[in-house]
């Protein structure tokens, strides 16, 4: 029995490593095609789950979702990015948006489209 259960967490570590490397390469692809590097934060969404907030050096952005905080870090330590603890000023300065996120952030407000 204890066999048994040692087989099946051996099977959960890997997957859960090769998830991490999954991520960690996409993580490496977006910072090349955006600059050449990158930098993240990670934050807890719930159930579980880590947000994988990225900002490329040209101030592209986008995310990716981890399904743990232990993967999410893990992911980012093989990708080998700059990491921050908190999305503080001087990082979220770093982010370029665009028409697009102006109208979708505050369109309404703004008399852009609605979300609709």
């Amino acid at each position: 029995m204890a066999d048994t259960t040692q087989a099946a967490e051996t099977a959960l570590d890997a997957r859960a490593a090769r998830r991490a490397a999954r991520l960690a390469r996409q993580i490496t692809a977006f910072a090349k095609s955006h600059g050449g590097s990158a930098e993240g934060q990670l934050a807890h969404i719930g159930r579980g789950s880590t947000r994988i907030a990225l900002v490329g050096a040209n101030g592209e952005w986008g995310n990716l979702v981890a399904p743990s905080m232990p993967m999410a870090q893990k992911a980012v330590e093989l990708a080998g990015i700059t990491f921050h603890e908190d999305f503080d000023g001087e990082f979220a300065a770093k982010v370029r948006t665009g028409p697009y996120e102006w109208s979708r952030m505050a369109g309404i407000q703004l008399g852009g489209p609605s979300n609709n």
